[in-house]
């Protein structure tokens, strides 16, 4: 009986140091996913900031549908801007004058030529020739930097030579 109640002591000796070591590992366990948990709360009310009690799911969708509107806002503005671009070359961007004195005797350069050019070098040139009668104007029709049907004068050539040698500003 005495071995009985010895091994019944010893039994219960090593139940509570098993018990007291299992017990130590379970306050170590939960003194580690307490602060786990504190540093997660930390980050979730840095995530929800401002939101006042609003969730992270909710959040991320409204951050979701404003990209998405402003993506699209974009796109829209990109293609507002194409369109600029290709009215821009359309309009006068290109401008040459030239004053001269066809005839020996008259004076005062009183004649001209003035080529008026688009981005792509299509336009008009238009003449104006000064005499003691009167004056004469001109114009001729300018596709891709050159005259589509009438032969330019020597002026008008320069004229348009000037023109089409200017840089664009855009």
């Amino acid at each position: 009986m005495a071995e009985f109640i010895l091994n019944n002591q010893l039994n219960f000796l090593v139940i509570g140091t098993v018990s007291f070591f299992l017990s130590s590992i379970s306050l170590i366990i939960i003194a580690i996913l307490w602060k786990k948990n504190s540093s997660l709360q930390k980050t979730l009310d840095i995530l929800t900031l401002g939101k006042e009690g609003a969730s992270l799911e909710e959040t991320i969708i409204n951050l979701i549908k404003e990209v998405n509107s402003l993506d699209e806002e974009v796109q829209e503005l990109f293609t507002i801007s194409n369109k600029i671009h290709t009215l821009s070359t359309k309009g006068l961007h290109k401008v040459e004058m030239i004053r001269f004195n066809p005839f020996k005797d008259l004076s005062g350069n009183q004649s001209f030529c003035i080529a008026l050019l688009d981005g792509h070098d299509n336009g008009i040139i238009i003449s104006s020739l000064h005499t003691r009668e009167g004056t004469r104007v001109y114009s001729k029709k300018i596709k891709k930097g050159t005259s589509t049907k009438h032969r330019l004068t020597a002026e008008e050539e320069e004229a348009l030579s000037n023109a089409i040698s200017q840089k664009i500003k855009i």
